[in-house]
């Protein structure tokens, strides 16, 4: 007998080595096994004793300890602990390795292919999937619950739907495990439609969504603009008082807010108990997009004030509602957070850039873009879309070689982009180039938003003839965006009659925009067809539809001054108007001559002419005068486009009080200086 009896029992042995925590211990346990006369215990044991080395942590221990011992079908649950390890470790690679040197003795089993498929599905290895897929159907685990599990589990995290779809649907039994998969996999793959329709299957087969598929149905209704789905599943939280933690909580408030049901959204949001960074992000930034900047920015403040530290969700939103607004202070304050507090990555690092210049302040924009030193895609698209908003057309272009010099390959985006700004520019030769290498160079097939940018390119050039022949010859019926950037070229360069064609088309469109329809009317209007004008203009009445005042917007020491034609609330009403009759007379001296023409009433030519010197614009701007010391910049935000009399006009001011006037229209930007703009009187 040896002097150690428990070195002969391997009973007493394997309980030792499955309870054995320490590796300390297990090694001098295995030393123990190598150096006693009892080896052939020790071949017996060597898979418990490489169980035991996987479970302390010691893998190449476990590794080394099977590679050594004969390999028998009854080693397979040491093999499969060894690849649990590894997947356990962050190893998938790894385990997939244990896995093709798998010796022929060794029999796998459901564990070891389905911890084979989990590490194909955390690497994304779709071909490897398919060979551990092809080995399990021929070891007879083809239609095993846990192998198909894994394998869709590895089809949807690749968005491979439709191959998911085909195993889920050969499965015999489904747990909610496998349902949940499916849902998610649909949502990620940007299938909500299939998503939606994959619960409702879940729900017939009579189970209950957990927190993953509540979470995954609420992702797919805020996609599709499903809310009545939305809803459903809310109340039926609600009825069976299901644990509304905070994930499903703040996807209910994601949900309602992304389809502008911000009554709701601030509901469920008020009654949650606890928030995280996600929930306050998820409010914050769909009120910014829906254009509730104040709101934004005050829950941004109350966020602040809870004590809670935002993150760059809440500050991305936060940057967006300055741009919104035009409140560069603060939004200069919250680009000293971010350096102070957060990293500023891609995503924050575009959200500042995008701010700056819509505050008016491309420098800095610029400035922030070239410190940037990992620059992504959509970095790269942003500023160009900067340069042409402020018409630097040519500044564009050529960072849109710079990018194609750094290899970043444009996509549609890019391409929207670029064309807009040649399009603000006039560079019609480029525009017209550009758009076909987007088209046989880079086989992107045109969109809609390239479309419009190239029809709006040739109109707004004077060329409306050859922009009504593009539109003529597209295989589709022409979209409402492309005919309104048709009929407003035709406005502009006075192609009247052409307008009138164009106009109709709109009608019967059916468009539900009143600044689509106000455009129209404008049209109409031009051509001094009134009777076209009283039709719009009811259509419009009936439809409840109001066509949003002029409002213009300046930042003077951190606080915004709005301003609205007729608007007496003011409390220096009466110094701004004294100050539009000065600067109109100053202007009249210099050669102004108001243009009528830009009021699309049938009015008398005084009170027009009273009416274009009350546009919110200009009292913005007198306001900006009257506030601010001599030489500084004044930047003003207006929300729909400059009229041709207001852009005049604001080139004679910017004469007169010797400043730069900047105006942010619904178009673009309008750098006025000395008598001139930016825009080369090109807008």
């Amino acid at each position: 007998m040896h002097p150690l009896p428990i070195l002969d029992d391997p009973r007493r042995l394997r309980r030792l080595l499955s309870s054995c925590p320490a590796l300390r211990t297990l090694t001098r346990l295995h030393a123990l096994l190598i150096v006693s006369s009892s080896a052939s215990c020790h071949h017996i044991l060597s898979s418990c004793l490489a169980t035991a080395y996987a479970r302390a942590g010691d893998l190449a221990a476990a590794e080394s300890t099977l590679a050594t011992a004969p390999t028998s079908p009854s080693s397979i649950p040491a093999w499969n602990a060894l690849l649990a390890a590894h997947s356990r470790g962050a190893s998938p690679d790894e385990a997939l390795r244990v896995f093709c040197a798998l010796p022929p003795a060794a029999r796998p089993d459901s564990t070891t292919f389905t911890l084979a498929l989990s590490a194909c599905a955390r690497l994304g290895d779709l071909a490897t999937g398919e060979v551990v897929t092809d080995r399990a159907s021929g070891a007879g685990y083809g239609n095993d619950i846990f192998v198909c599990s894994s394998l869709l589990n590895l089809y949807a995290k690749r968005g491979a739907m439709d191959d998911a779809v085909k195993v889920f649907d050969r499965m015999r039994k489904r747990d909610r495990v496998t349902w949940s998969t499916m849902v998610t996999g649909f949502v990620n793959a940007g299938q909500p439609v299939q998503a939606i329709e994959m619960y409702m299957r879940m729900r017939r087969d009579g189970l209950e969504g957990d927190e993953v598929v509540i979470v995954g149905v609420m992702q797919a209704c805020a996609a599709t603009g499903d809310v009545r789905m939305g809803a459903s599943v809310h109340g039926y939280l609600l009825r069976h008082a299901m644990r509304m933690d905070v994930v499903i909580s703040t996807s209910l408030v994601d949900m309602y807010a992304k389809n502008g049901l911000f009554d709701l959204a601030r509901r469920v949001f008020e009654l949650m108990p606890h928030r995280n960074d996600v929930s306050w992000s998820a409010l914050i930034s769909q009120l910014a997009q829906h254009g509730n900047a104040d709101e934004a920015l005050g829950l941004f403040r109350q966020m602040q004030a809870s004590g809670l530290q935002p993150n760059s969700g809440p500050v991305v939103g936060a940057l967006l509602a300055c741009s919104d607004l035009g409140l560069l202070k603060l939004g200069k304050s919250i680009h000293g957070f971010i350096l102070r507090r957060l990293e500023l990555d891609c995503m924050v690092g575009t959200a500042v850039i995008d701010m700056y210049s819509k505050c008016g302040s491309l420098a800095s924009a610029q400035m922030l873009f070239d410190k940037v030193v990992s620059r992504d895609l959509i970095s790269w698209n942003v500023m160009i879309a900067c340069y042409g908003a402020h018409g630097r057309g040519r500044d564009a272009l050529s960072l849109f070689q710079e990018m194609k010099k750094n290899e970043v390959r444009p996509d549609h985006a890019t391409f929207a982009s670029l064309l807009s700004a040649l399009s603000h520019s006039g560079l019609v030769e480029e525009g017209k180039f550009w758009f076909n290498c987007m088209v046989n160079e880079y086989g992107i097939e045109p969109a809609e938003k390239h479309l419009v940018c190239i029809v709006d390119l040739l109109a707004r050039s004077g060329l409306v003839e050859e922009a009504n022949g593009l539109v003529a010859s597209l295989h589709s019926k022409p979209t409402i965006s492309i005919l309104v950037a048709l009929l407003s070229g035709c406005l502009n360069n006075k192609k009247l009659e052409l307008g009138e064609n164009t106009a109709e088309k709109i009608l019967e469109l059916q468009p539900g925009d009143v600044g689509v329809l106000a455009l129209v009317s404008n049209l109409y209007a031009a051509a001094k067809n009134w009777g076209k004008v009283r039709e719009v203009r009811k259509l419009m009445k009936d439809h409840g539809s109001k066509k949003a005042p002029g409002c213009s917007s300046i930042e003077i020491r951190g606080a915004l001054h709005t301003f609205v034609m007729e608007d007496q609330s003011h409390p220096q009403h009466r110094q701004i108007l004294q100050m539009v009759t000065k600067l109109d007379s100053e202007m009249r001296k210099m050669g102004y001559i108001p243009k009528t023409e830009f009021v699309y009433h049938d009015l008398e030519e005084g009170v027009k002419e009273q009416l274009l010197s009350r546009h919110s614009e200009r009292l913005a701007i007198a306001f900006g005068l009257l506030n601010t010391s001599p030489g500084t910049r004044l930047v003003v935000i207006k929300n729909l486009r400059v009229c041709g009399d207001c852009h005049d006009a604001i080139k004679y001011m910017s004469k007169i009080a010797d400043r730069e006037i900047v105006v942010r229209d619904a178009k673009r930007f309008h750098h006025f200086k000395d008598g001139a703009c930016s825009c080369g009187d090109y807008w």
